[in-house]
């Protein structure tokens, strides 16, 4: 049976494919749909073997927000110009919508959850490689829970961040002015507290070195180190960096001026760009 125009662009429209891939799979199949899903399918994971050593550093990051939960998610490809084909947003979005139905604790539970055709998120993955011949991997899952949540996307799919707060009475434009902070100055954490401890010693380290190094006496260097600390800490924690639309304030300062009991809890940023 001759294979007809109408049946390729039916396969490429379960597929994703190529036309001369849909075509080359149907001519080996004899026609059979199922088939030649499955050949485009074996080809996504040749191709998959083949590029593992890859870098995949280009592709797109998708974030939302639903009351008292916010995700992000990342898919990675090998170029920007996949990464901005409509059926890989496509792919991402949908596999972010996954995840505000489902809400998986691990990326590895994602990956193994089934899409709309009951195929899991990681054979989709798999069928794009097949399809644009590129590296892909969900390369993070990131989520906060909260009396409220927030998401920000910054313009290009390349960046995005999603803070969660105490209180679900905070103004949207507050949390959104939060959530771009924490896209915009990268924080370590929402309190000094939180900074791990490996951090904290290799900044004071970094910090009596440098005194050293200026001649300062040894038995100074602990109080200048923890002087420097406290610099680290304001540049670096989120409730303790200076808010970007006005520096004569703090973010805690901010988030007070609405409500003294008001902060954030949690954040996760994902970005594809270099810091």
């Amino acid at each position: 049976m001759a294979v007809t125009l109408e049946d390729i662009k039916h396969l490429r429209k379960m597929s994703g494919a190529g036309m001369m891939d849909c075509k080359n799979a149907l001519i080996e199949a004899e026609d059979d749909f199922e088939k030649a899903m499955e050949i485009i399918r074996k080809k996504g994971k040749a191709v998959a073997a083949k590029r593992s050593d890859r870098e995949a550093s280009e592709g797109c990051v998708l974030a939302a927000d639903k009351g008292e939960f916010a995700a992000i998610v990342a898919l990675n490809c090998e170029t920007d110009f996949v990464a901005k084909n409509a059926d890989f947003v496509a792919l991402t979005q949908e596999i972010l919508d996954k995840v505000f139905e489902l809400k998986p604790a691990t990326k590895e539970e994602l990956l193994a959850l089934p899409l709309a055709d009951g195929r899991s998120v990681s054979d989709h993955i798999v069928d794009r490689i097949g399809v644009t011949g590129e590296k892909m991997e969900l390369s993070s899952y990131e989520f906060v829970k909260g009396e409220a949540t927030i998401s920000y996307m910054h313009p290009g799919n390349k960046l995005a961040s999603i803070v969660a707060f105490n209180k679900a009475s905070i103004e949207h434009q507050m949390a959104r002015d939060v959530a771009m902070q924490v896209a915009a100055m990268n924080p370590v954490s929402v309190l000094p507290s939180e900074v791990p401890q490996h951090v904290i010693d290799q900044e004071l380290e970094i910090a009596r070195d440098k005194a050293r190094e200026a001649g300062k006496p040894e038995n100074l260097l602990d109080r200048i180190a923890q002087g420097s600390l406290t610099k680290y800490y304001k540049e670096n924690t989120l409730l303790q960096q200076a808010f970007v639309k006005d520096e004569k304030i703090s973010i805690e300062q901010y988030l007070h001026s609405a409500d003294k009991d008001l902060t954030a809890t949690s954040f996760k940023r994902v970005t594809l760009n270099v810091d």
